[in-house]
């Protein structure tokens, strides 16, 4: 079975991104995003190549908007690199290319 991205939620949040022992790569997107919808695949795929070794998480603004408010998400889609507890990289508003993020992840491990 191919690994999937994982839903992080408000209530999560904490638990399987601040503390994660893996760098995180979290996708802040919404239903009625059109740009979202486009890097969706991409995250899917990269959560596919790289489990085990990062945890790749996407979190519904909609349905979390405390952890959106309080990391400050105002164009999605957003990608935020989370290492130790840190937000270390972030890729906003736009659809960047699979290479670029693995390239960014790729740096973490």
């Amino acid at each position: 079975m191919s690994a999937k991205a994982v839903e992080i939620t408000d209530a999560n949040f904490e638990e399987t991104v601040l503390n994660s022992d893996k760098p995180v790569l979290i996708d802040f997107w919404a239903v009625w995003c059109g740009p979202c919808r486009a890097v969706a695949p991409i995250v899917e795929q990269i959560a596919e190549e790289y489990d085990g070794r990062a945890v790749i998480g996407k979190l519904d603004v909609d349905s979390n908007r405390e952890t959106a408010m309080k990391y400050g998400i105002q164009a999605i889609p957003t990608l935020f690199l989370v290492k130790g507890g840190q937000i270390v990289d972030k890729i906003v508003g736009n659809v960047a290319d699979k290479n670029n993020i693995k390239a960014r992840l790729d740096a973490l491990l």
